[in-house]
């Protein structure tokens, strides 16, 4: 079942077949897509001339060679790009910068936004779903003068450049009132009776725009790209009359596409209820809240927190622990989850996974438990090794129970000049890269391990065994969380800021004491 198609990989993979020209047959009746670039080419080079668009010092000419193999043309630099083009495409296309295909490159206009005004202002918010909300289009004040040369008009491609909307594309059609468009996008202005605009559209949706978007773009708390990132990506242009059959075969199969992705809806809403009812594990029972009662003469696991924090506090003055800059404490509001760190306040409902009984709390597991990394003494010196006594576990000993045996040992030397640390028994160690990540155990005396494992030591007076089985029920989460490199990994930070459900202390102990009784 997991390994079903989903409606976007679907729709992906049909994307990715009509720009490399597997969607819809080849005519060799169809003007090459050479001839309708060199029209572009020659009309762009008259608008240059009568002043109407200005020469770009920095634009990219693509062209095949005599032996032909793919050159790219900046100013008078001529290089090979024949290794750089994702895949092949058919012989009556041809590989073009999107600079080369578009008059003109334009950013928005910056103004406020005003309840009344000259004319309306559209910007990226007030686009969703492919169609603009002119209700909600504000007014902005600008120059008679400046106008035209930022006025919408039908068939216009605007490309959002910042925040969390960055890379994203609309098609303008059916204006029904004058508007320029805002600052945080950009126009592009073409010939669209030479280039297809919905097969424009449509190349904006494909993995290949988005990989190259993603290296043009700034990696910053607020993501944003230029008009350069736009003008030097690459893209498959087939001839005019291929142009309309890909949109037309694409146009026709979208609600197919759609009704795939109601079905997919539908059944995972029928596994949810599914999980629902049956409940996944005995495991998710405990850590929800579900596995034993409340007892209301308990003392609630915000008073805990409270004497952990104190704990922390006493660690820090004694120079046991560092103080923790980031320290944050995790209320409820208004039905609302809360987190405070250096008093300033966020809303994390989308972070919480489920509802939890009013006597828990949730916490970062940073704020349970000291966590520190291991490490590994050099091979090369004998001295750390030889005769050791100390334990020294690796990730493979991890066995999601109690450690009761390290075949490997180190010296008091290594513990005195290295970096490795002694943890002390109860201690809870989880592997965090490697065909081992998420692996779990509980010391059952002091051990150092490599620097593959994590361990923490939970603050007085919360319950350790608890936070192994909160871990061990998360197990899959933290395995997912490692994914997407060469090698899986999940860092002490990712560790340390994972959520964690705290029940009273003494519901602590009552759920390890059934869960041992039955895992």
């Amino acid at each position: 079942m997991e390994d079903r198609m989903t409606a976007q990989q679907l729709k992906n993979s049909i994307l990715q077949m009509a720009v490399q020209g597997k969607l819809v047959p080849q005519d060799l009746n169809d003007e090459p897509a050479s001839v309708l670039l060199r029209r572009i080419k020659k009309e762009k080079e008259e608008l240059i001339k009568e002043g109407k668009i200005k020469k770009s010092k920095t634009e990219s000419f693509i062209f095949r060679g005599a032996d032909n193999l793919h050159y790219e043309q900046i100013g008078k630099e001529v290089r090979c790009i024949e290794d750089e083009l994702p895949f092949e495409i058919p012989d009556n296309w041809e590989w073009k910068s999107w600079g080369e295909v578009s008059y003109k490159i334009q950013y928005g206009y910056n103004a406020p936004a005003k309840d009344t005004g000259v004319i309306k202002m559209v910007r990226i918010t007030d686009i969703q779903d492919n169609q603009v909300l002119w209700d909600s289009v504000p007014f902005c004040n600008i120059k008679e003068n400046e106008i035209p040369d930022y006025l919408l008009h039908n068939f216009d491609i605007l490309f959002a450049r910042t925040g969390g909307t960055v890379g994203k594309s609309f098609l303008v059609e059916n204006i029904n009132e004058d508007s320029v468009f805002a600052g945080y996008l950009i126009r592009t202005v073409y010939n669209y009776n030479e280039i297809n605009p919905k097969y424009l559209k449509y190349f904006m949706e494909t993995s290949l725009y988005w990989s190259q978007l993603k290296k043009g773009t700034i990696a910053t708390a607020q993501p944003n790209c230029n008009g350069q990132t736009l003008s030097k990506m690459i893209l498959p242009i087939p001839p005019l009359q291929e142009q309309h059959r890909i949109v037309a075969k694409l146009q026709e199969l979208e609600p197919l596409i759609e009704k795939y992705r109601i079905a997919e809806e539908q059944l995972h809403e029928l596994n949810s209820n599914i999980k629902d009812q049956l409940k996944k594990s005995i495991l998710q029972y405990a850590i929800e809240g579900k596995l034993v009662p409340q007892d209301p003469n308990d003392e609630p696991a915000s008073v805990l927190l409270e004497r952990i924090r104190e704990e922390k506090q006493q660690l820090i003055k004694e120079g046991k622990i560092k103080k923790d800059k980031n320290e944050s404490i995790i209320f409820r509001r208004d039905n609302s989850y809360y987190e405070k760190i250096n008093g300033i306040e966020y809303c994390i409902d989308n972070e919480i996974p489920f509802e939890i009984p009013n006597s828990w709390q949730w916490a970062r597991l940073n704020n349970i438990g000291n966590w520190g990394a291991g490490a590994t003494p050099s091979k090369s010196n004998n001295e750390y090794y030889s005769n050791g006594t100390i334990p020294w576990l690796l990730t493979g000993d991890l066995n999601d129970g109690y450690i009761t045996n390290i075949p490997n040992h180190i010296t008091e030397l290594a513990l005195e000049k290295t970096s490795v640390k002694l943890n002390p028994s109860g201690s809870v160690l989880i592997a965090m890269y490697g065909a081992t990540i998420g692996k779990l155990g509980i010391l059952t005396f002091p051990a150092t391990t490599n620097q593959a494992c994590c361990a923490c030591l939970v603050y007085k007076p919360f319950y350790s065994k608890y936070l192994f089985f909160y871990l061990l029920a998360n197990k899959r989460n933290f395995v997912k969380k490692g994914e997407g490199g060469a090698q899986p990994n999940i860092s002490k930070e990712k560790i340390i800021k994972t959520l964690i459900a705290v029940p009273p202390l003494k519901e602590q102990i009552r759920i390890v004491n059934l869960l041992g009784k039955v895992i």
